[in-house]
């Protein structure tokens, strides 16, 4: 009897503790193995691509019940390197041997194609050689995120900039359909960018090119595509073939803190050349290069490098490097790799 009784008690304790669990894990915040089907701005989603663009609701409940939150995405986000890390630090990260030798390798593996795009539509080969190299390494590192799991964690998780990749979301489902893609598939990035060049969905479906002319677009396997689509994105955004892109900057006697604050480290081509001037910044003259104008838009900006403060001025090509991604360190990262790429090829006599 007395065993009978350890042993009823032994099974209590058990089936206590699994309730336990239960409740426990039905008590936790969403995790990276829920679905977003049942998620109430994902069914306002569904409806939508059923309504406005004719997709089968089973099909997008299928999709939404196989993506899952994914925690490191929303991790990632908080906490990117053009935020939280000085330029000598970011710096680091592209301006290395490995990845500028890289570069010229993939310059040289792809000189008639990046020759063709360059003249096609304008835009400098080293320029397109960084941009690959900096985003990807050249297309090593594609990203290993699962592009549903990232916009849908984007779009339904991570508030205060949903609208963004909800946009981003209906790009994307458009985008595997018009290519014939399974959406499951695809990986990218952990803001759901693909390819060579790292293209958001609505950047894919608007500047990616079939630059071979296969009958396909594809940027994430096909180099001669991702080099053609990189040239294209330039060219749509304003880049002037042979123009400057920056200048390092000198303080004058006009100097004025509180005027310059009002232009310093934006992201706008908002005053000239002679207008940052009377607020105290005026180009290094460097030996053999072009004069500036006078009336050249410029964006002034600061960085803090190993030598200490520095100051320079974005011009027009710049600035449209800042359109591939809103950062002033990042389009001061490829156009330095540009030129030490383009260096180390004109060296070799490529």
């Amino acid at each position: 009897m007395e065993k009978h009784f350890m042993k009823l008690n032994l099974m209590n304790l058990r089936l206590m503790a699994s309730i336990a669990t239960t409740l426990f894990v039905l008590l936790l915040p969403l995790s990276s193995s829920a679905s977003y089907l049942e998620h109430p701005d994902a069914k306002v989603f569904a409806d939508r691509m059923v309504s406005e663009h004719g997709f089968d609701r089973a099909y997008i409940d299928s999709l939404l019940k196989q993506a899952s939150k994914q925690q490191s995405i929303i991790d990632a986000m908080n906490r990117p390197a053009e935020k939280v890390k000085p330029w000598k630090d970011y710096r680091k990260i592209f301006i290395q041997e490995k990845r500028i030798n890289q570069g010229v390798e993939f310059w040289q593996e792809n000189r008639e194609t990046l020759r063709r795009a360059s003249e096609k539509y304008g835009v400098a080969s080293e320029v397109i050689v960084a941009i690959i190299g900096v985003e990807t390494f050249y297309g090593r590192i594609k990203g290993s995120y699962r592009v549903i799991d990232a916009l849908t964690t984007l779009s339904f998780d991570y508030p205060k900039r949903s609208k963004f990749f909800t946009k981003q979301l209906e790009h994307f489902l458009l985008l595997s359909r018009e290519q014939q893609q399974a959406p499951l598939s695809l990986k990218g990035s952990y803001a759901g960018a693909m390819g060579y060049g790292q293209f958001i969905p609505s950047s894919y479906r608007s500047f990616a090119v079939d630059f071979d002319d296969d009958g396909f677009s594809d940027i994430w396997n096909n180099t001669t595509d991702a080099i053609g689509s990189v040239a294209n994105y330039f060219a749509r955004h304003g880049w002037v073939m042979g123009g400057e892109v920056v200048s390092r900057a000198r303080v004058t006697e006009n100097y004025d803190e509180a005027l310059l604050g009002s232009v310093l480290n934006k992201l706008k081509l908002i005053a000239t050349l002679d207008e940052v001037g009377a607020m105290g910044l005026a180009p290094v003259k460097d030996e053999g290069a072009k004069p500036l104008a006078g009336d050249m838009k410029a964006l002034p900006f600061r960085l803090e490098a190993e030598q200490g403060e520095e100051f320079w001025l974005g011009l027009n090509n710049f600035y449209v490097m800042t359109r591939y991604n809103h950062s002033r360190m990042y389009a001061m990262a490829v156009h330095e790799l540009s030129q030490k790429i383009l260096e180390r090829v004109g060296a070799a006599g490529q």
